[in-house]
């Protein structure tokens, strides 16, 4: 629906208002008022020059209806440009003129809407109605659009009541009307129990949704470009843009963000001490958010990649294509239903072509019965006539014997007859056999048609048999295919445990190799330690045998075989250590235990000697 169609609807209102008398025709004065001001809200500017040269005094110009449209397209509605104007001020304008006349709340005693409610159904009720005049809206978009209203308020929608007013004679004849349906949410039986407050918020969140192409609202955090910094914002998502504002108001606009084909949106990790983040890309800037929870940063992805969608599909509002989807579906149930419909007419005029051509083969069994019984008569016919032939014979004969010399010329003129009565008979007999003939070929004729409707329904339940078998076939193979799958996915978590096992293995076995290699070092450790004490001990001995055997003046130190040799403390090596090293020499190959063997031996020589060095 363009922007052209939805301005006419609201023009149409405000000229039915002006139009009093309902004869189709508006003054001339209301009609210049009615065009000032459209070409005040609409941003256009006025032509007085044009407006009193098409408004002419004359049941031809524009002051018909008909005459109306063609200044009305011309001199204003092919001057519009799409975000000049207020749409909402457009649409009070006409609200305003057609209210005055229509809508009169009070005539229920109750008064369940704001004004201002009243005016946002009246436009919701605009956008969802049939592009036909006069304007009405079927009863699945009315349900539709309560619906949105009960979700918006959290609770279910009366369905006894709407069924009641829509099973109306009016209803169910010429659709919904704008004033029965605000008449009807005016009596409050669709929303008893409710706040007034409560369905005034929940009507501006659906007119907001589906009139101003409102696709998501709410609170995000935003980190900023340059600062860095985080602050929280009200973001309003539009099929084109993503605006956000200092407060949920909207009034201090802080900035906003165009979306294209060429912007995408990622879901970011938890950092900086914000949860649930996520970032939209744009060509220029990467803009960062962050969301209340997970739910709110799926639903304002999901938002946000649904307007980058209806961009790149040229589209500019997600509820007109909901819209044209939604008829589409009535256009096919519409069509499904004629198409049963003329079915079921088919199958009836096959069902009367099958009775009547039943009926006619009772009327050919009847002609048959009749033809069998004319046969009949005639062959009792001819049996009498033969008879009567046969005694009038014999009573000619009986006079030509008596007469016979006076009557021989008449007994052969009696002769001859007899004989051309005598052609006649086999005639007829020779008619008869042809009947006879003729009727044992419609008899056989009969019964091949007996046996192919035999064979029909033969063949028609070895199809209803195989089909039967057809479909335990089917069943089957989706039994086997649950099957398999739930094998495999047995399979699945069987190899996911032998996965974990072995993960569990390496693990213990890395565990292993670490303990070992700790132990190696505790192992080096004390060796340094006890080649340390080993070094204090050797110290020790010598400054004791100093102390021990002092040397005097001119003495000469002892040689190197005497009490210190025998004072020599051996090296000491640590039993475990050698147990561990026979072991680790076990496992290494033949080869390598001879060098190992070869540089433990070297090693004891060299401590053996540095001992003598020592001690000496």
């Amino acid at each position: 629906m363009d922007l052209r169609s939805e301005l006419l609807k609201s023009i149409w209102y405000a000229f039915t208002a002006l139009d009093v008398e309902k004869s189709g025709k508006v003054s001339k004065s209301q009609l210049k008022v009615l065009s000032h001001n459209l070409c005040t809200v609409l941003s256009i500017p006025h032509d007085p020059v044009a407006l009193e040269e098409h408004f002419r005094e004359d049941d031809d110009g524009p002051v018909s209806s008909q005459g109306y449209m063609p200044y009305l397209n011309k001199y204003i509605l092919d001057k519009v440009e799409e975000g000049a104007f207020v749409k909402e001020n457009f649409d009070e304008l006409c609200w305003t003129l057609t209210a005055k006349k229509n809508y009169h709340p009070e005539k229920n005693g109750k008064n369940i809407l704001l004004p201002k409610d009243a005016f946002r159904l009246w436009c919701l009720f605009n956008f969802l109605s049939e592009d036909k005049y006069p304007l009405v809206m079927v009863s699945d978009e009315v349900e539709y659009l309560l619906k949105k209203i009960c979700m918006a308020m959290n609770v279910e929608l009366n369905y006894v009541e709407l069924e009641d007013f829509i099973s109306q004679d009016a209803v169910q004849q010429n659709g919904f009307t704008v004033w029965a349906f605000l008449d009807m949410m005016n009596t409050g039986r669709l929303t008893k129990g409710i706040s007034r407050d409560s369905v005034s918020m929940a009507i501006e969140e659906v007119y907001r949704e589906i009139v101003g192409d409102v696709l998501k609202e709410g609170y995000l955090w935003k980190r900023g470009q340059l600062r860095r910094n985080w602050t929280e914002r009200w973001f309003t998502l539009r099929p084109s843009t993503l605006a956000y504002f200092a407060s949920e108001d909207r009034k201090e606009r802080k900035g906003s963000i165009m979306l294209d084909g060429n912007c995408c949106v990622e879901v970011l990790p938890d950092k900086d001490g914000k949860r649930c983040m996520f970032c939209l890309k744009t060509l220029s800037k990467t803009y960062e958010m962050s969301a209340s929870d997970t739910k709110q940063r799926q639903e304002w992805t999901a938002a946000i990649q649904t307007a980058i969608r209806l961009h790149v599909e040229g589209k500019t509002s997600l509820h007109k294509d909901l819209k044209l989807k939604r008829r589409e579906q009535r256009e096919q149930r519409e069509r499904r239903r004629k198409a049963k419909e003329e079915e079921l007419q088919r199958l009836r005029a096959l069902q009367e072509e099958k009775e009547r051509k039943l009926a006619e083969l009772e009327l050919l069994k009847e002609a048959q019965r009749q033809a069998q019984a004319l046969l009949e008569q005639d062959e009792l016919r001819r049996r009498q006539q033969h008879e009567q032939m046969q005694q009038a014979l014999e009573v000619q004969l009986r006079e030509a014997e008596e007469a016979r010399a006076s009557m021989q010329a008449e007994m052969a003129l009696k002769e001859a007859e007899a004989e051309r009565q005598r052609k006649r008979i086999r005639e007829l007999e020779e008619m008869q056999q042809r009947l006879e003939e003729a009727l044992k070929l419609e008899i056989r004729a009969r019964q091949d048609e007996e046996a192919f409707r035999y064979t029909q329904a033969r063949l028609l339940a070895e199809e209803e048999e195989k089909m039967k078998a057809l479909m335990t076939l089917q069943e089957e193979q989706e039994e086997y295919i649950l099957k398999t799958q739930r094998e495999k996915q047995e399979l699945k978590q069987e190899m996911e445990n032998k996965t974990r096992a072995l993960e569990e293995a390496q693990r213990q076995l890395e565990e292993v190799r670490a303990n070992r290699h700790k132990v190696d070092q505790d192992v080096v450790v004390a060796q340094r330690k006890l080649r340390q004490a080993s070094t204090n001990v050797k110290h020790w001995n010598v400054q004791m045998n100093r102390l021990m055997h002092p040397i005097g003046p001119g003495e000469k130190r002892p040689s190197v075989g005497g009490f210190n040799a025998s004072f020599r403390i051996p090296s000491q090596r640590d039993p475990g250590l050698r147990l561990r090293q026979n072991s680790e020499n076990e496992e290494q190959p033949a080869e390598k235990k001879e060098n190992v063997e070869k540089s433990e031996s070297d090693k004891r020589l060299s401590q053996a000697s540095n001992g003598d060095m020592d001690m000496s």
